[in-house]
């Protein structure tokens, strides 16, 4: 993924039932995520040059993160998410990342059988804070 595919990525997760978005998600927040994180998320293209799915994904050096995996709802059940998925850990193994989180609506029933389906656990004790600065 790079800059040139925001405008349909964002596209995408404006219309992806369960995924919240928030000034984060602008196009200059998003173009520095991928530039830090150069070559580690991903997208897939249908032939006809129109975006098929995401996958935002980077680290700190220590742990993986992954966001805003979507795949539009013509293109669901064909293993796109799951092979987005697939390279973006590829990616963080090359870089010596072992682990991974990602985080998951509470009320994204369709979110959370995914990352089920593949293996993903549920971490439950642990409460995210978050503040403006």
């Amino acid at each position: 993924m790079n800059a040139a595919d925001y405008d349909a990525a964002y596209e995408l997760w404006g219309n992806t039932e369960g995924m919240g978005l928030s000034s984060a998600d602008a196009r200059e927040e998003i173009t520095l995520y991928l530039e830090r994180n150069s070559g580690i998320s991903q997208v897939c293209v249908r032939e006809d040059g129109t975006l098929a799915g995401t996958a935002l994904c980077g680290h700190d050096g220590r742990r993986g993160y992954m966001y805003h995996v979507a795949v539009s709802g013509d293109c669901r059940g064909l293993g796109v998410g799951r092979t987005l998925v697939a390279r973006c850990l590829d990616r963080l193994r090359e870089q010596g990342i072992v682990k991974c989180h990602l985080m998951v609506i509470a009320g994204n029933e369709q979110g959370q059988g995914f990352w089920a389906g593949l293996g993903w656990q549920r971490r439950d004790g642990i409460l995210l804070y978050s503040q403006d600065v």
